[in-house]
């Protein structure tokens, strides 16, 4: 059975996997589905039809709008905020009051393992790469690589960092990496950064 603090507001339509604990004052809307073990922190607000994979950490106040689409294992750090509209304006060039028909949602879509820190924004439409870190305070503005640490404002690319989340130390052939902490191997490729089976 999910955990559901007596303050959230979680809509009746929305999906809530085994185990997942969902904090007071969060906000879960219409058919959103959380996934199992999941946590939903203090404040934090889940947007119509938000997906959510397993294990992930959604962290006091996040703000995860929709289409976003998060896989396995995902930590989003306090404060943080995926975005959804390309062109925000509260009203129309009419000047009426803009509804969900007058604009067209875009995603972000965060891949399995990977972290966003805290008070970072991903502006939508990006795709955050698996097991990539956004560092605090980053505004993601382009798709970030698998395994790639990105930070400042616009974010650039600044490192690589293993599974473990730790930043990678190049090897002197300047193609692999190793992880400090676990001892993994990633090997550079054109197409990014890959965990390599052997030395």
């Amino acid at each position: 059975m999910p955990k559901i603090a007596d303050s959230a507001d979680v809509d009746p339509s929305a999906s809530v996997g085994e185990g997942t604990t969902i904090w007071h004052l969060a906000q879960v809307r219409e058919d959103a589905v959380i996934g199992e073990g999941c946590v939903v922190g203090r404040g934090a607000y889940v947007g119509p039809g938000v997906q959510t994979g397993r294990n992930c950490k959604l962290q006091n106040y996040a703000l995860v709008y929709e289409p976003a689409v998060l896989g396995d294992g995902v930590f989003v750090g306090p404060a943080a905020v995926l975005t959804n509209d390309q062109h925000p304006r509260a009203v129309t060039v009419h000047g009426a009051l803009k509804t969900v028909d007058d604009w067209s949602m875009v995603a972000v879509t965060v891949g399995d393992g990977a972290a966003i820190g805290a008070r970072a924004v991903c502006v939508a439409p990006v795709t955050i790469g698996r097991w990539a870190t956004v560092a605090a305070g980053a505004v993601v503005t382009h798709d970030v690589p698998d395994h790639a640490l990105v930070a400042g404002v616009p974010a650039r690319q600044i490192g690589w960092v293993g599974r473990a989340g730790a930043p990678l130390t190049p090897n002197e052939d300047g193609i692999r990496w190793h992880c400090p902490d676990t001892g993994e191997v990633y090997r550079e490729t054109s197409a990014g950064l890959e965990r390599s089976e052997k030395e």
